[in-house]
């Protein structure tokens, strides 16, 4: 029943593309330095040209449009302005509720020291362990945000100074509820946050694709369309705020932005490092699973290195820039061992020996061909060796499950943990209907022709440099034919050129290797998401900054009609589906309803000792955590190698092991109560995938019995006694072992 209220500067672009680089472009006059100009002082104030303050003006009005946007879906999708402080809980599912816990306690301590140390130091969150949650769950946006709301509550109650309304809310059948709207209550100024930071990650956006499209306006304005019109597959930030990606994907995309610009400036400075690194750090701090979209970054630049679009220089600012990044990202994060066993700290310091030995590689490698090769290989195989012996040294295991993840998607190999990921559809191979849907937005059809120009414009500077060496070498033979002395000028020339060469070598730039680079980066994240599906949030965002590039004069130089026919004709095209997609999401209307979950909750707050420990499925966990304090063994977030073997042990509840042993192997784990949840006993994905069969791989011996869960269903004792049960849940209280 519905709810009702009572009451451009050239000089960045590199190498001159209709010159071949290098000792052909070396004579005695290009040494000279250029004359002074009537206009010599303009390009350093021409950044802030007219059309580059309408290009700002419009990323932010790009930018607040998406935060509306995000804002208004979410509102429309839970009704979250008519819910109580208990259900705008409950809305925050799985992970989500778990990280929004650690938010309100820091928020609600009785002290900002004494919420700092209830996060730091935490023995509800798998009990009776003791952990730091900081170095374990890249918790400083709730940190930072807990702190902030304390602040801004106790500025404003200290002025009186109204910051929401609240109302008592008619639940038709349901008891009626307290409400509160407005950034003063909790939950809003959690999310308004959330909002307004994935509202500014669109202005980047904008500027981004503007920079990349030769600072043509066009190719801002394209970015946005496809980002709109494909913005289910580009984020999720209206469905699940707190999650760690809505807090660092704004942070990836302007740390992409600020890598484009030092790839495209001739010579950058150690200014340009800072800032990549500042980002870089701001995007791994809030998600443990940054590193590996920085080595996707890390490769992709490897790759233009090694195709000689950019020298060492260059190559060596980015690595410098990561390597703070991630020194930084482990003391913040309390010596967090995950970051020096991943690959991409492995991947680092491989690229950087690579780096460091060019000039003697390069003279035993004379072969371009052969010397990539064996750089890639260098490259593969070292970072594999590297992360591995560090692993080993350090005893690290947690990401072991990552491989197995992989390896059974490519061969008949499974176990309990790699079931419960591919179980899950997010986890699956991306799905055709993705593929068909940005097929149909343009998106993909937009990217397979830019990626065409950018190989045409490479291939062709490549020929013309070919042709210009050629012609070079014609004319040096031909003069020393005509002249002897011209012998001993050219043998000159050629050996001080030779020295000039290696000088420079280090900033060699060809025309677009920031295109180039971009491009490679979305064949990267492309590959990802075609693994896990998930990740497609990866690599659509960057397939629309990617179209941007369509927009590019020097991509596309056609006639100035021709060319904004085009692309209007292409905004046109994309519009007739991207508008059904918007159309989609603003025609949502939900609202939010789960009253046996807060029957649960209820029962234990009112009824249960605050000493009581719990186990059961994870997503119950975080809200059991968040709404009822109450310590718990297992919860949600996977990704500890000790997480999940607490969680093997909870879950033998839904194996076909004898009751016996299942309520043994709990009890040691220190738990007085499980919550059993009947649908996980039978509920089934996919073949396979019922929690009985998935324990079918491990426990053979037991297999064709009945499942733990049906027999205690049925009748719980003498091991377990049911203290309350609805429709959902039945909370069981462990007995003691009978004698």
């Amino acid at each position: 029943m519905p709810r009702k209220r009572n009451v451009r500067t050239d000089s960045d672009n590199g190498a001159d593309s209709t010159k071949a680089p290098g000792k052909f472009n070396k004579t005695k006059e290009t040494r000279k330095e250029p004359k002074a100009s009537k206009n010599a002082g303009s390009s350093k104030t021409s950044f802030f040209d007219n059309w580059t303050i309408l290009a700002i003006i419009m990323s932010l009005i790009a930018g607040w449009m998406h935060g509306v946007h995000i804002s208004t879906m979410f509102e429309k999708d839970r009704h979250f302005s008519h819910l109580s402080s208990l259900e705008r809980d409950l809305t925050f599912r799985t992970e989500m509720g778990l990280y929004y816990s650690y938010y309100k306690t820091v928020a609600e301590a009785p002290t900002l020291v004494d919420g700092v140390t209830m996060i730091v130091k935490d023995n509800v969150t798998e009990f009776p362990t003791v952990i730091n949650t900081l170095k374990r769950f890249n918790l400083y946006p709730e940190l930072i945000l807990g702190v902030a709301y304390r602040l801004f509550d106790g500025f404003t109650k200290a002025n009186k100074i109204k910051t929401m309304d609240c109302w008592t809310i008619n639940r038709g059948d349901l008891p009626p509820i307290a409400s509160c709207e407005g950034i003063g209550d909790q939950h809003y100024f959690y999310i308004t946050s959330v909002f307004f930071l994935n509202g500014i990650m669109l202005t980047v956006y904008f500027l981004y694709a503007w920079y990349l499209a030769g600072k043509s306006l066009w190719g801002a304005i394209i970015t946005v369309a496809f980002v709109f019109f494909n913005h289910g597959e580009c984020t999720r930030v209206m469905w699940t705020p707190p999650l760690r990606e809505s807090y660092a994907m704004p942070f990836l995309i302007l740390e992409l932005f600020l890598v484009t610009h030092m790839l495209k400036t001739h010579r950058p400075s150690r200014q340009h490092g800072i800032w990549i690194g500042l980002a870089a750090f701001s995007f791994m701090l809030p998600w443990q699973f940054a590193q590996f979209a920085l080595l996707t970054q890390t490769a992709a630049v490897y790759g233009i290195y090694l195709l000689e679009f950019i020298g060492s220089y260059k190559m060596k600012i980015l690595l410098h820039a990561q390597i703070g990044a991630l020194a930084a990202n482990f003391v913040f994060q309390f010596g967090n061992e995950m970051l020096l066993t991943s690959f991409y700290a492995s991947s680092i310091l491989v690229v950087l020996a690579v780096v460091m030995l060019e000039s003697r590689i390069d003279r035993i490698l004379r072969n371009f061909f052969v010397r990539v090769f064996v750089k890639v290989l260098i490259w593969g195989f070292g970072t594999l060796f590297l992360k591995k012996a560090i692993a080993a040294a350090l005893f690290i295991a947690d990401d072991a499950h990552i491989w197995d993840i992989l390896r059974s998607k490519f061969s008949d190999f499974n176990n309990f943990h790699t079931m419960l990921y591919t179980c899950a559809k997010e986890f699956d191979f991306i799905e055709m209907s993705t593929i068909f849907g940005l097929v149909k937005t343009m998106l993909i059809p937009t990217n397979v022709v830019v990626c065409f120009l950018v190989a045409f414009k490479c291939l062709q500077y490549e020929y013309n440099i070919y042709k210009a060496t050629k012609a070079c070498e014609g004319n040096t033979s031909s003069d020393e034919d005509n002249n002897s002395d011209a012998k001993v000028i050219t043998a000159k020339s050629k050996k001080r050129q030779s020295v000039d060469t290696e000088e420079d070598k280090a900033f060699r730039t060809k025309p677009h290797a920031e295109i180039v680079y971009n491009i490679l980066q979305m064949f990267a994240f492309t590959f990802m998401a075609v693994m896990i599906m998930r990740l497609k949030l990866f690599m659509t965002p960057i397939m629309c900054v990617v179209s941007a590039i369509i927009a590019n004069r020097q991509i596309l130089n056609v006639a100035r009609s021709k060319f904004i026919s085009f692309l209007i004709v292409l905004l046109a095209m994309s519009c007739v589906q991207g508008w059904q997609n918007l159309s989609k999401q603003w025609n949502i209307m939900g609202e939010f309803e789960n009253y046996p979950h807060e029957q649960l909750i209820d029962y234990i707050n009112q009824n249960l000792p605050q000493e009581a420990v719990f186990a059961g499925a994870m997503p119950t966990m975080a809200s059991i955590k968040l709404s009822c304090n109450r310590a718990i063994v297992n919860h949600p977030h996977y990704e500890d190698a000790g997480l999940r073997e607490r969680t093997k042990k909870v879950y033998s509840m839904y194996s076909r092991r004898p009751v016996d042993v299942v309520h043994r192997t709990i009890l040691e784990m220190g738990v007085t109560h499980f919550i059993l949840e009947n649908s996980w006993c039978v509920r089934k994905t996919r073949d396979g995938c019922q929690m009985p069969e998935i324990w079918d791989l491990e426990d053979v011996e037991y297999r064709g019995q009945t499942p733990a869960c049906a027999h205690v269903r049925e009748k719980p004792g003498p091991y377990f006694s049911e203290v309350y049960k609805n429709q959902v849940y039945t909370v069981l209280k462990l007995n003691p072992p009978p004698i």
